[in-house]
């Protein structure tokens, strides 16, 4: 719409554009740049002037550049990456390095049309240098960071991550930080920084499935074989526990007051977890009262002991 819009004003005032050479005699300053005689062969300094159409010029560059970086990618990951068969953590990567190419780009345009080539930018460059070392050293690290997140892709987008004590699936990986959304559907903001130089639990990188153990403890005496024939088929009959890797019951040993229990099974998913463990929890306890196996609850035996303490009838 965009695109059409600007056909037909160029069709309507085409014959007023040459009204804005007026702008082009506006002079707002002046540039020094070498350039090379020809005739001579030989490199020259001349002055040249800034106008407003420059400015003008410019500015509908850099807005240009901004739409253009924040619309082309998701344009490409609608018509092209996703046709491909690209998964999403891919797809969001070359989104996100492209806008940054579109955007370095045509702010480099927008600012050689004020006059600043590269042989003034570096001054700039050699100010940014300097902040560097007097401050700005984490956001260029998590820039950095952000960077090699997206090209070597250790975390991607929709994995179920641990850094810490925190954990949460990967919503959205920035210049700065990644966010992560936890079970209790909270935003975390972790520096890109961290996600490169601390020790990180990806549970979701090169496979999904993931393993859930539920521990059980029966009471002693109790028939230790069918508890766990019992277990098993309470597994086998959920629709979230997979049959490969078949779940497996085992005796772990002999606690205070319970023969232990673990019962082994695998999940298609993170996610999956709190719902199967309060699946199987209900379904377990509810199987072992009908067969009669009792679930114990610690208990002491407390003596008291007064020394000297008079005896009453």
């Amino acid at each position: 719409m965009v695109v059409l819009f600007a056909v037909l004003m160029w069709t309507i005032w085409s014959d007023l554009l040459p009204a804005l050479s007026f702008f082009n005699n506006v002079e707002l300053g002046h540039y020094m740049v070498d350039v090379i005689d020809a005739e001579t062969n030989s490199a020259m300094t001349v002055e040249r002037a800034i106008t407003l159409w420059n400015l003008m010029q410019a500015g509908v560059i850099i807005w240009l550049t901004v739409m253009a970086a924040r619309n082309l990618p998701g344009f490409l990951e609608v018509f092209a990456l996703n046709r491909l068969g690209f998964d999403a953590g891919t797809r969001y990567a070359i989104v996100t390095i492209l806008g940054y190419i579109i955007f370095g780009l045509g702010l480099f345009m927008g600012l050689d049309r004020l006059g600043l080539q590269w042989s003034q930018l570096k001054w700039i460059v050699t100010g940014l240098s300097v902040g560097i070392g007097l401050g700005l050293q984490k956001i260029i690290a998590n820039f950095v960071s952000g960077l090699i997140i997206l090209f070597e892709r250790p975390v991607r987008l929709g994995d179920y991550v641990t850094i810490g004590e925190q954990s949460g699936t990967v919503t959205r990986i920035q210049i700065r930080a990644t966010t992560l959304v936890d079970l209790d559907n909270r935003e975390i903001i972790i520096p890109n920084e961290a996600l490169i130089s601390e020790r990180v639990t990806n549970w979701t990188l090169s496979n999904s499935i993931t393993r859930l153990v539920v521990n059980v403890g029966i009471a002693y005496g109790s028939d230790t074989e069918q508890a766990k024939a019992i277990m098993l088929d309470v597994a086998k009959a959920n629709p979230l526990v997979l049959s490969s890797p078949a779940p497996q019951a085992i005796f772990s040993g002999f606690g205070d007051s319970s023969l232990d229990f673990e019962l082994r099974t695998f999940l298609k998913s993170f996610e999956e977890r709190v719902p199967t463990r309060h699946a199987l929890h209900t379904e377990i306890n509810d199987a072992f009262e009908k067969a009669g196996i009792s679930i114990p609850f610690p208990q002491r035996d407390l003596h008291v002991i007064t020394p000297g303490a008079p005896l009453k009838n």
